[in-house]
């Protein structure tokens, strides 16, 4: 059974000490060793045994009217300590290259070596690099910023798998996130899941932060960003101020970042699409279902129920209409021969199932292409969820239109049977075969035209 004094020293735990060091004593056992010295009369070696301090140790400890942190000596002059201060100056201009200042020292008439000047820049780098990786949560008011960015992901069809790109929307305060596929990542694509979004939530936010793709920003100049015009103008027509992250931070997006591996971590697993828009389905429920009613790893609520909050704050969207933009957006071919544009379906050539086709909203057409040709026009409809099917698009149709062109053809006449030629004779011919010598020329039927002399060489063999 362990004595009371071993149980004490247990519930102080061991010293931790640097063997470079001279040995220090926590507060709280310096504290517990003068306790045990003036009240319980324990003495010094007693002491040093049970605390494995040694003795010269313990009786600081009970020498010292307070007690006193261990403070680290005085580093000794070096050839590098006039020159200390310069180095943390200019350290970080020269991104804390020890080879650049140790060419600056030497015209500074600095004598030391190279490896001295290393060991001095090491930690000053190391402090830097672990300011940079240092993380502040930046949390915004409800309305105030949505996080915007592109994820990339492999979803199996039902045909083959396939590379889709996802769209991630997030609102700052609530976290409920808007995820939308796309088969591609162009500006078209970009704007209309931004709309989308919009519906979603019935608004936006204030700000929207974005990474620096060229869809959104064309880069700098002199300090100014230089915006993509066609973005630009669909942010003032909406009336939202863009953000840009800093560049190679994505911290920045921390939340938007988190829904993008959320949609691969959670929703991808395990399921398989008959096509896009069985894919759009599932996406829509599970939104409803589990994304927006979990409980959020940061803010330990549900998304949904934050959104209460948030709501009122958003920028209303619901009486503007749509940015149109006159551009073509890319759509798959499904397996029943239809492309999918705001939630309605409209037909193609059942030829181009799987392939990719573009269509052109114009003056209440959809016109849709591949390859750069007209396949399909429809008027658009102004419903949700409704079909327009052309029946030549389908299986059969050029069977059907050989039958409709054949239907529709003019009836030609009956043909007149072509009258044989019949040669005429003459009786006498008859009477000459039962006895009669003389043999008259035969009659024929002559056509216009053709000559009168008689056949004697006919008559001759048939005679």
């Amino acid at each position: 059974m362990p004595t009371d004094c071993e149980q004490i020293a247990g519930t102080i735990g061991p010293e931790i000490t640097l063997a470079e060091e001279v040995p220090m004593v926590r507060q709280e056992r310096w504290e517990e060793v003068r306790r045990l010295w003036q009240q319980d009369r324990v003495p010094i070696a007693e002491l040093a045994r049970r605390f494995e301090l040694d003795r010269k140790t313990v009786r600081r400890c009970l020498r010292d009217p307070a007690w006193r942190p261990y403070q680290r000596p005085a580093p000794p002059e070096t050839l590098l300590t006039q020159h200390a201060e310069y180095l943390r100056a200019r350290a970080p201009k020269v991104r804390y290259s020890a080879q650049i200042l140790f060419q600056e020292l030497r015209q500074q008439s600095y004598r030391g070596s190279y490896e001295t000047v290393k060991r001095f820049v090491r930690p000053l780098r190391t402090a830097r690099l672990l300011a940079e990786g240092t993380v502040t949560r930046f949390e915004t008011p409800p309305g105030a910023q949505s996080q915007i960015d592109w994820g990339t992901a492999t979803v199996r069809f039902r045909q083959q798998p396939r590379v889709v790109h996802v769209f991630v929307l997030t609102l700052g305060f609530s976290r409920r996130g808007f995820y939308h596929t796309c088969p591609n990542e162009t500006l078209p694509q970009f704007l209309d899941a931004h709309e989308r979004a919009f519906e979603h939530f019935g608004g936006h936010t204030r700000e929207h932060l974005y990474d620096r793709p060229r869809t959104v920003c064309q880069g700098t100049e002199q300090g100014r960003i230089i915006w993509n015009p066609t973005f630009r103008a669909f942010a003032e027509y909406w009336g939202f101020e863009p953000r840009l992250c800093r560049p190679y931070r994505a911290q920045t997006k921390g939340k938007v970042e988190s829904g993008v591996k959320y949609f691969k971590g959670n929703f991808l697993p395990g399921r398989e699409f008959v096509d896009d828009v069985h894919l759009h389905e599932q996406l829509a429920e599970w939104m409803a279902t589990i994304a927006d009613v979990r409980i959020h790893g940061t803010t330990h609520e549900r998304p949904i129920e934050r959104f209460v909050q948030e709501q009122a704050h958003l920028v209303p969207t619901a009486s503007q209409p749509s940015f149109r933009l006159e551009a073509r957006l890319a759509r798959i071919v499904a397996e029943d021969y239809l492309v999918s544009v705001d939630t309605n379906r409209y037909s193609v050539p059942f030829t181009l199932i799987g392939q990719t086709v573009e269509v052109l909203r114009r003056a209440g057409q959809l016109v849709i292409f591949h390859r750069g040709a007209p396949v399909a026009e429809h008027l658009e409809l102004h419903g949700r969820h409704q079909l327009r099917l052309l029946p030549e698009h389908g299986p059969g149709a050029s069977a059907r239109t050989a039958r409709r062109l054949q239907s529709t053809r003019p009836a030609r006449p009956p043909a007149t049977p072509r009258l044989l030629d019949v040669e005429v004779r003459d009786l006498a011919l008859y009477e000459a075969l039962t006895g009669d010598t003389e043999i008259a020329a035969p009659l024929t039927i002559v056509a216009p035209g053709a000559t009168t002399e008689p056949d004697l060489a006919g008559a001759a063999v048939r005679g």
